[in-house]
């Protein structure tokens, strides 16, 4: 079994038919016919049920067929990468929302500037939603919060972060975790890694024994803590895009606060756009750490 016969394979498949892959492939149809007798031969199996002049694709063509789309790609993407091909086409990418507002707007503005060839779709979410995405294939790479854990991901340590918990202006001084017994916490869904730091700060499993408002915005979560309706806890570098919001900063220890931001996609699976994108944060200065 060789790329060849497999895009033969999905030829046949895509055009419903041995005849119009033919001429889609510029090949006679016996050579066509021959491929995938030969491929099924290499396999041990049946790929296709035939009806007369018709094909249709067998239990075992049909698992074949995910892998075939698959493997064709990658060899795409091999051979863009190793020949040094530039990028092109579409760069499905993930980010969480505090990347994208803080760290993202200049990156993906040269990232245009030098490939105007590839056109970026990006996707925000929570860390849990995102890696969950880039293992089904629907994102090509993503920027989460935190390492991933999924073997099958690939990763490159980019921004790193400090997390404060942030409160109205007039709120008591929160020095410890113990000082926000009684506060309503705002926050994002599960599947936030912030939430699961804010957990760990307060020394518990789940948010549930505090009163938890749930936002998917932090424009939103911040005009709330600024109202005085919780605290909530966030990157600084995204209080840093809102100068114009009035709330307290609360610094958490070292061990919660510090968090590094990596750019992961599937292992074995960078695209040129891929490799693009990694190199050019690669090369973004790296901001001096505030203490």
């Amino acid at each position: 079994m060789d790329v060849a016969d497999l895009r033969v394979f999905k030829s046949v498949v895509d055009e419903g038919g041995v005849i119009r892959a033919a001429n889609k492939l510029h090949r006679v149809p016996s050579s066509v016919t021959t491929r995938i007798k030969q491929l099924e031969s290499a396999m041990g199996v049946k790929l296709f049920h035939r009806d007369r002049q018709r094909l249709h694709l067998s239990p075992a063509g049909q698992l074949l067929l995910d892998y075939a789309e698959r493997l064709i790609q990658l060899s795409e993407e091999a051979r863009e990468v190793v020949s040094g091909t530039a990028p092109r086409g579409v760069l499905r990418l993930g980010a969480l929302e505090s990347t994208t507002a803080s760290r993202l707007p200049p990156i993906l503005a040269g990232f245009h500037r030098r490939y105007p060839d590839v056109r970026l779709e990006l996707t925000t979410g929570t860390n849990d939603a995102l890696v969950s995405q880039l293992v089904e294939r629907k994102l090509d790479a993503a920027f989460i919060a935190e390492p991933p854990t999924v073997r099958t991901l690939d990763h490159v340590a980019v921004f790193a972060e400090r997390l404060i918990v942030i409160s109205s202006p007039d709120h008591p001084q929160i020095r410890h975790a113990r000082d926000a017994d009684g506060r309503s916490l705002i926050a994002f869904p599960e599947g936030c890694a912030y939430r699961r730091v804010m957990q760990r700060w307060l020394g518990c499993d789940s948010l549930a024994p505090f009163r938890v408002i749930e936002l998917s915005s932090y424009h939103a979560i911040v005009a709330c803590v600024t109202a005085g309706a919780g605290i909530a806890l966030l990157p600084e570098a995204v209080l840093d895009t809102m100068p114009h919001m009035k709330v307290s900063r609360h610094a958490i220890p070292n061990a919660q606060a510090r968090i590094t931001t990596p750019l992961v996609w599937r292992k074995g699976e960078m695209s040129a756009s891929v490799l693009a994108l990694r190199t050019l944060v690669a090369s973004v200065p790296k901001q001096k750490d505030r203490s």
